[in-house]
């Protein structure tokens, strides 16, 4: 196959600003290359791959789905980049068998029955916009098979029998290197933004007097000053983005993984990123993270919000066994199992 993805149009490729998306991306393209399929990229000007073809285009980057309020109007920037990057896609389809769509944004929903060559839509977030459910849920019955999503807690954001396609997600492993000691410490992993909920983080590291590596992209400096100020005893360690190699070496020191987010995550790729190194993964079960963590078995499932329910699950992270957080790694979220999911999905929607 010859394939275009379009990245999302909320930052550059590379930078660490798309989150988890960036990731799944890489990985899907990482692994339909090494299967002999072409893969081409199509991103905002600045991104960079050592790995795929990408065509940068110019124009104004958009905000973040989860700052806006579920009811206001669809808004584009002046010289909108991703409106620039469909109307590349619209130049060149007839290059390419399919077309695949990151962008969780109204556009590319829109123009889909205005493309002869067909286009797949894999949504990496739940339903936060009305507007977004709607087309979400008129392309999934008038173009039946071409959505996917990362996990079922996410698909039923958007309402029950829609036809959507449950994929899940995958890293490659041997990126990851397992760590069967710990050091006295735990890490959190995500964009600094309120949405990721740093400050329940904080309140443990205050609480239980332990350091906790923070990773991951600076996206809002003033909410970042804020946590410290609320929280003046707690021991953040603020280490950056960083690439997979160092972020694996200091992941797989930790004890623990804190994931405590504030919306309904769609999946959770940092999740597997631990369990990959070995550490088990604490989080509040909200959203696609119920779909990774084995409770009691390579992490724990608190209820959302519930910061003494997750001071008490700190110490007992010890008496897991890091080996079965590998093992799970290796079970379900390989590049191969994913390559699978993926290439499956994209014939699917070709034989059709």
């Amino acid at each position: 196959m010859k394939l275009l993805f379009i990245s999302t149009p909320v930052g550059a490729f590379g930078s660490g600003i798309g989150g988890g998306v960036e990731l799944t991306v890489q990985n899907i393209a990482k692994e339909l290359m090494g299967r002999s399929h072409i893969v081409h990229l199509v991103a905002s000007l600045g991104s960079t791959s050592t790995e795929i073809p990408i065509i940068t285009i110019p124009g104004e980057l958009h905000n973040f789905a989860q700052n806006q309020a579920r009811t206001d109007p669809i808004s584009f920037p002046d010289q909108s980049v991703l409106a620039n990057m469909w109307a590349y896609a619209l130049q060149v389809q007839d290059s390419y068998d399919l077309i695949v769509n990151f962008a969780y944004d109204w556009l590319p929903f829109y123009l889909t029955p205005f493309f002869h060559t067909p286009i797949a839509h894999f949504v990496s977030m739940g339903s936060l916009l009305d507007n977004m459910d709607h087309l979400v849920r008129k392309i999934s019955q008038t173009h039946k098979g071409t959505i996917g999503v990362y996990s079922k807690a996410q698909a039923y954001t958007f309402g029950d029998a829609l036809d959507l396609k449950i994929l899940s997600s995958g890293i490659d492993l041997d990126l990851y290197q397992f760590q069967p000691i710990a050091q006295p410490q735990l890490a959190w992993v995500a964009r600094i933004a309120p949405e990721k909920g740093l400050e329940d983080a904080a309140a443990v590291s205050e609480t239980l007097q332990i350091p906790i590596q923070v990773m991951g992209k600076m996206q809002d400096e003033a909410y970042w000053q804020t946590v410290k100020a609320d929280y003046p005893q707690a021991q953040l360690n603020y280490l950056g983005f960083l690439p997979t190699v160092k972020l694996q070496e200091f992941l797989g020191q930790c004890q623990a993984l804190l994931m405590t987010p504030k919306w309904e995550e769609a999946f959770g790729n940092v999740a597997i990123e631990a369990l990959a190194c070995g550490v088990p993964v604490i989080s509040y079960a909200r959203g696609g993270i119920v779909e990774i963590v084995r409770h009691q078995e390579t992490g724990f499932l608190i209820e959302p919000d519930n910061i003494e329910s997750l001071c008490q699950s700190i110490p007992l992270a010890t008496n897991l066994h890091r080996s079965s957080c590998r093992r799970q790694a290796e079970r379900e979220f390989s590049l191969s199992a994913l390559g699978d999911r993926f290439e499956s999905w994209f014939l699917e929607m070709l034989d059709r």
